[in-house]
Formats: C-alpha cells, sequence, structure tokens
C-alpha cells in the first residue's frame, strides 16, 4: 500500500489521455504525423515480428472458427477480425504470471495466449462453460455478460498485491460495457484502492446494432476514467506497434505502483457482432469498407517490409504457418467431444450446496436409465 500511495497524484491533468489517440506507425488511408511518439517508444523489431505472426495466425484461427460456426459445428462465433492489434498487443504486454480476463469475442488472444484452440472454442461450442484451465493459464473464463469481469479483474489485483505479488490483471471490454454499471463499479472500486489492473476498452463503433454516438456523448471513452482517478490513455487500434508501446507502460506503471489504467483503443469490428447477425441492417458497406483499408496487419506488415525486416519469404512462411494452424483445428473439430454431463455440477461451489447434490444424484439417476 505504501508503494501506491506514493505514486498517487492528486492532480487530474496527470490522469488525462492524449488529445489525439497515438499513433507510431503512418495510417495510409488516414495520412498524419505520428503522435506521442516522444513518450512512447516503437517497440524492439523482434517484438513487432512476433506481433505480426501472431496477429496473421490469429486471424486465420478467428476465419476458421467463422467457418465453424457457419457449418453448425460452433453455435456461434463473435469475429475479431480488423481488431487483432488490440487482442495481440494486449498479450504480449503481460507477463505469463499476469492475469488476463476476456470477453466472448477475444478468442484471438486466448490462443494468441498458447491456450489450445479447440480448448479456446469450447463456450462457443456449447460443450463447457469453459475449455482452459484459468489457473495455469492466469487467463479468467470468458465473459458473456458485458462488464462483469471488470470487478473481478480489480479484485484478483489487489488480492495479488495483498499477498506480496507484483501481478497485473487486464481486463479486455468492449464500448458497450462502458454502458454498464459494472463497469463504473470496477473503475470507482481500482482507483479507490489503487489497484494494479489495466482496462482495455476496444471500441469497434457498435454494440451489436447500438453506434458509439448513441452511447456517450463523451469525446473518448478514455475520459472517463479521469472521474475515478484512474489514469487515462486512447491510442490507435489498428496500429500495433502504438497499442504494444501503451499498453506495456500501462502494464508496467501498474506493476510498480502508479494504480490503474483505463486504455481506449480505437478500432472497428469489420464483421458481424456474431455470425447470427446481419451488419447490413444498421450500418452502411461503404464504412467497412473504409476501415478496411486501415487494417491493422496490413500496416504492421508494410512497415517490416519498409524497413527491411520481412522479406517475401517471411510473408509465405507465416501465412503457411497460419493455414497449418487453422488445419489442425479443423481436424480436430471433426472428433466428438468426450463430455460427463455430471461435469455441469462441478466448479459452481467451492464445495456443493445441497440442493446441488440433490440435482446430481437426480441426474445421475436419469443417465442410469437411459
Amino acid at each position: 500500500m505504501e508503494r501506491a500511495e506514493k505514486a498517487f497524484s492528486p492532480s487530474p491533468s496527470s490522469w488525462l489521455p492524449s488529445r489525439l489517440p497515438v499513433r507510431l506507425l503512418q495510417d495510409r488511408a488516414k495520412p498524419g504525423q505520428s503522435i506521442r511518439d516522444d513518450e512512447y517508444r516503437l517497440p524492439k523489431p523482434e517484438l513487432l515480428l512476433t506481433a505480426y505472426r501472431k496477429m496473421v495466425v490469429g486471424r486465420r484461427f478467428d476465419a476458421q472458427a467463422t467457418t465453424l460456426a457457419r457449418q453448425g459445428r460452433l453455435a456461434v462465433h463473435p469475429s475479431s477480425l480488423g481488431q487483432e492489434a488490440c487482442q495481440i498487443g494486449a498479450v504480449l504486454a503481460l507477463r505469463p504470471s499476469d492475469w488476463l480476463f476476456p470477453t466472448y469475442r477475444d478468442c484471438t488472444a486466448l490462443v494468441s495466449r498458447g491456450i489450445d484452440p479447440v480448448e479456446a472454442l469450447t463456450l462457443l461450442r456449447g460443450d463447457g462453460h469453459c475449455g482452459y484451465d484459468p489457473i495455469s493459464h492466469h487467463t479468467a473464463p470468458q465473459c458473456t455478460p458485458l462488464a462483469t469481469h471488470a470487478a473481478h479483474a480489480t479484485g484478483l489485483a489487489h488480492g495479488e498485491r495483498l499477498k506480496g505479488t507484483d501481478t497485473v490483471a487486464l481486463a479486455l471490454v468492449g464500448d458497450g460495457a462502458t454502458s454498464e454499471g459494472d463497469f463504473h463499479e470496477a473503475l470507482g472500486l481500482a482507483g479507490v484502492l489503487r489497484a494494479p489492473v489495466v482496462f482495455l476498452v476496444q471500441n469497434n463503433r457498435y454494440a451489436i446494432s447500438v453506434p458509439f454516438a448513441a452511447q456517450s456523448a463523451a469525446p473518448s471513452l478514455a475520459y472517463k476514467g479521469v472521474g475515478y482517478g484512474v489514469r487515462s490513455e486512447q491510442v490507435d487500434g489498428n496500429d500495433a506497434a502504438a497499442v504494444l508501446a501503451v499498453l506495456t507502460k500501462a502494464v508496467e506503471d501498474a506493476r510498480a505502483g502508479g494504480g490503474p489504467w483505463l486504455v481506449e483503443a480505437h478500432t472497428y469490428r469489420v464483421a458481424p457482432h456474431t455470425s447470427a447477425d446481419d451488419p447490413s441492417r444498421y450500418r452502411p458497406a461503404e464504412e467497412a469498407e473504409q476501415w478496411r483499408e486501415r487494417d491493422p496487419i496490413d500496416r504492421l506488415e508494410s512497415w517490416l517490409r519498409e524497413h527491411g525486416l520481412l522479406t517475401e519469404d517471411d510473408i509465405a512462411a507465416v501465412a503457411a504457418a497460419a493455414e497449418a494452424y487453422a488445419a489442425e483445428v479443423r481436424t480436430r473439430f471433426t472428433e466428438d467431444p468426450d463430455l460427463d454431463p455430471l461435469g455441469l455440477f462441478d466448479h459452481v461451489f467451492s464445495a456443493p450446496t445441497p440442493q446441488l447434490t440433490e440435482q446430481r444424484a437426480q441426474l445421475r439417476a436419469e443417465l442410469g436409465e437411459h
């Protein structure tokens, strides 16, 4: 606690985000100078190459998952097409010992953190509440209710600090989640506790069919942090280098006792809300096409090529690795999962309640009859 109190500044000006989103790589579709590159340094080339590889593989995985949903092998799939820089940036900014709190749209982040792709899709397949071990991966179960996991991230971060660790929690949320009470409760608690937690808002412009303008009158969602004493920043969410730079600084500052951060990444949901959605009912096709020109993978690839860090052979090799990854996912999805219906009652409470014990016995009896 003493470390956090020394780092705390009562000046609201120190919490305010940049006037414009931080950008380090040129946006060919929206030219302009880099912003705040004096404060946020360009990540090392090897880290940018790692980000590129993970983004390419993550996008191919996302496309494969969308296909599986169309084939009926997934109940639904919320694509992260166009948001790869945000998800990979979040994963690379964390240490393995740090905790990630994902939403239902963050499967790309899960597989990029080393989680088995089939386990990452278990929730969307309907085979279980969570397909991976949260403890071993330091990754909370994917959250479908908007923003409820934000408070969990704050609580875990505070608890880890009380235990004497330097663990940081990072919660991924969408712009729609910032309209939920849980989001504001989490920020309020984090600000008071000076918890080592970072909230990354992937502002992809739409909460299902509700555009950003109908959600908030604030000039930027990043400004919402100042009301809670939370340092805030906004970043070009399609600039992988800028996302990495901002999140790395936020995570390390929180780790050092500087308190919580709120980072808003300006990006776009190119694909439908889910595989069951029809975005043509609420947004013009031209809008999505304009954002396709600002593709985060193309942008990073162009920069790496211009600086002699990426060759045609390298690009082909990464694409081949992505195809092999997708092929393995396809093959494994042809196998029927081995499910235990009684597993429904596992992990609900640390000790089963009498009601759960009774229900489990009833189900066991029914399974024995049939």
